[in-house]
């Protein structure tokens, strides 16, 4: 029995390339808006209204030929409108550039470009011989590419979120004081946002990446709550984190940790009675499916999984390797070898994300 040779559609060829130059397209285009935001760029377009190259040069110190480039690439783009010989930033534009705790301020995802860009080779040997890729190898932009792009979701979000969790919303406010740690905090965003909402609680934060937890206390200085928020450079397991807590929180970090069973199992064994665990992770369809639409965050997710959240969960053996997309059935299923008695996919309406309580 022969099998037919699949049928070559010229069609799909051409739409396949042209998909492929309209990628490359975009990944140049944002590592032009990269550009525009390191070096203030749209900030001197915004704050005093289109100018002439020579204008945005002598605004921010720049290069008169390298100014016109950009700005030409930018309108050329749809990014800056261009109108006799001077260049504008919409007002809409601004906002997703420039606001920083905007829900719609995307700029932060330019910054993860050159950080993957210059974590490729080490990537490329991993897939090679099966290694990691250590979460430094990323560097700064990476760490603040991730901080400000969750930060809006919290400052704007956190209130609904909680109302979605009345049970940790009523401990948070009563007496004695909650005890609350965030495990794998980054930059401590959620702890800060916490720590403004619940003035009472005593709130931690802690992280094996010390160049994290320096911005976290960064961070904590400026919102002037360095005294009622804390940040240390450990680990679920380490013995300093003594005494119960009420409420631990791991925002989209379970996937990276190597023995996700054995972190888990560590923070039952802190949560207080009645305590509750909160695992956010991606917001994903119940089983596999492909292909997934272009604004899907689960497709976002899958791409950010293969340049880094495998990669990093890998660097320490030996690893689960779970990756980023963590389905509810695969969660369930860590959390009852874990010990714990209790799952629940909890009702907060988030695009992005699913929050999940477990208990004891």
């Amino acid at each position: 029995m022969t099998t037919a040779a699949p049928t070559f559609d010229p069609a799909r060829l051409e739409a396949f390339a042209g998909r492929i130059f309209g990628a490359a397209n975009g990944a140049l285009e944002l590592l032009t808006v990269y550009i525009g935001e390191r070096l203030g760029l749209y900030g001197a377009l915004a704050e005093r209204g289109p100018l002439s190259p020579a204008e945005l040069a002598a605004a921010t110190g720049t290069d008169e030929r390298y100014a016109r480039e950009w700005l030409e690439a930018q309108a050329v783009c749809g990014i800056l409108t261009a109108e006799d010989g001077r260049f504008g930033l919409p007002p809409e534009h601004a906002v997703a550039l420039l606001e920083r705790e905007s829900l719609a301020y995307v700029a932060p995802l330019t910054n993860l470009q050159p950080a993957l860009v210059g974590a490729m080779r080490p990537l490329l040997e991993a897939f090679r011989s099966g290694a990691g890729v250590p979460y430094e190898v990323y560097g700064a932009e990476f760490r603040e590419g991730q901080q400000d792009f969750t930060r809006p979701q919290y400052v704007n979000g956190l209130d609904a979120i909680m109302a979605s969790l009345p049970e940790v919303d009523a401990r948070l406010r009563a007496q004695p004081p909650a005890r609350v740690v965030d495990v794998a905090c980054g930059a401590g965003v959620f702890c800060i946002e916490l720590a403004r909402r619940y003035p009472d609680a005593e709130i931690e934060g802690i992280d094996l990446d010390e160049a994290s937890i320096d911005m976290a206390r960064a961070n904590a200085r400026e919102a002037g709550l360095e005294h009622r928020v804390r940040f240390h450079v450990r680990d679920a397991a380490d013995p300093r984190l003594d005494g119960r807590y009420d409420v631990i929180a791991i925002n989209d970090a379970l996937h990276h940790m190597a023995q996700p069973v054995a972190a888990l199992r560590a923070l039952r064994a802190l949560l207080a009675p009645e305590g509750r665990l909160l695992v956010v992770e991606t917001r994903t369809a119940p089983h596999f499916h492909a292909p997934l639409p272009e604004g899907d965050f689960e497709r976002f997710s899958y791409l950010v999984s293969v340049l880094h959240c495998l990669p990093t969960a890998l660097a320490q053996q030996p690893s689960a390797c779970l990756g980023a997309i963590v389905r509810e059935d695969t969660l369930r299923e860590l959390a009852r070898q874990a010990g714990f008695g209790s799952f629940a996919v909890a009702p907060v309406d988030h695009p992005m994300v699913r929050f999940h309580e477990l208990m004891a």
